[in-house]
């Protein structure tokens, strides 16, 4: 009963908001498009992306500039969902919120190490920002080296786990991202338990154990079929959190002698049981197939909890994933057939 409660006026808002998703015949349309600015204009006629483009001339739109709008519909979105929410559930909204602290912060340095002569302009992020975050992302975007970056990050949580490169052997962007996400994935799996309890927490530990799951599977296996690395290195590289699958397959599958003997151990994997298709050859598509798997079934199963909230976010970034590649694909004259195959494996 407390679940329904506290949640019922949200699940209703959530279920309006996800009628308004993009479905499979509209990502079709928008690739047979001719050129960009008809794609733009097309997602002037849709609900969810109406007040995002409604003032801007599609024609002098650059592709930057478009990619930031998409993302500013998912900050909408959840300040939307925050405004609406009891104190209960925006602890978890400010646990969530921490994933977009950790991209713009990824923004920024990726700028920095692609030596662009120009500061990257994030104002369109100021208000949401400065609503729900104590980063100074307009002094973040003006830093000019790794080392400014990095000081100016002082005062925050995201600076211990950066400042240590700073001293290290040429660290490169990758280093930087992957503590970023190392930090950012233990804070997740640290603070679950203190802001959720019974069935909430059942739902998220189900969902961020399988996530945490199935990369470690992707890193696992790039490491050692494309970079052939180290199984120190590899062991450096994984999120330190076991759930379907425990630490002794984790240590077999880093240590496996050949890509055929990882492929043999995968196959005896929890995920490879319960999904076709799961192999070598699938493991990106599967991980997002899988992650959408976990998500609805919880949240059509147990349509009053935290479940259907994170259900929604992530539904919602993956959406703007998949519209960023249908607008590639008709930047670049990518026929229909081909462009829709890209989209289904995001």
């Amino acid at each position: 009963m407390g679940g329904l409660m506290s949640y019922s006026g949200l699940t209703t808002k959530i279920r309006a908001m996800e009628g308004r998703f993009l479905n499979d015949r509209q990502y079709r349309e928008i690739t047979e498009l001719p050129d960009v600015p008809s794609a733009v204009t097309y997602l002037k006629q849709k609900p969810s992306y109406q007040d995002i483009f409604a003032d801007r001339d599609e024609s002098t739109l650059h592709r930057g500039e478009i990619e930031q709008m998409l993302r500013l519909s998912i900050y909408r979105d959840f300040t939307k969902l925050y405004r609406f929410s009891n104190e209960e559930q925006r602890r978890f909204l400010k646990l969530y919120f921490r994933r977009y602290e950790v991209f713009i912060i990824k923004k920024c340095l990726n700028t920095i190490f692609d030596h662009r002569e120009v500061s990257l302009n994030l104002s369109r992020f100021y208000e949401f920002f400065n609503r729900h975050s104590q980063l100074d992302i307009a002094l973040l975007s003006s830093s000019s080296s790794v080392e400014e970056f990095v000081n100016n990050l002082k005062g925050s949580e995201y600076y211990a786990p950066l400042k240590g490169l700073l001293g290290a052997d040429s660290p490169t962007l990758f280093d930087y991202e992957m503590a970023l996400d190392l930090y950012y994935f233990r804070l997740i799996w640290k603070n679950k338990d203190k802001i959720m309890k019974k069935k909430d927490l059942e739902e998220i530990t189900e969902a961020y154990g399988q996530k945490f799951d199935l990369l470690n599977l992707q890193w696992i296996y790039r490491c050692k079929a494309y970079y052939h690395m180290e199984d120190t290195d590899i062991y450096a590289l994984l999120v330190p959190i076991h759930y379907k699958l425990k630490a002794p397959q984790i240590k077999a599958l880093v240590e496996s002698e050949s890509t055929q003997a990882f492929e043999a151990l995968l196959a005896d994997t929890y995920y490879a049981k319960h999904y076709e298709e799961f192999n070598t050859e699938t493991l990106e598509a599967m991980y997002a197939h899988i992650l959408k798997h976990v998500l609805s079934t919880e949240s059509r199963k147990h349509p009053y909890s935290v479940a259907t909230l994170y259900s929604y976010l992530y539904h919602k970034e993956h959406e703007v994933n998949r519209l960023v590649i249908a607008l590639e694909c008709v930047r670049y004259n990518v026929a229909p057939d081909e462009a829709m195959k890209y989209i289904f494996k995001t």
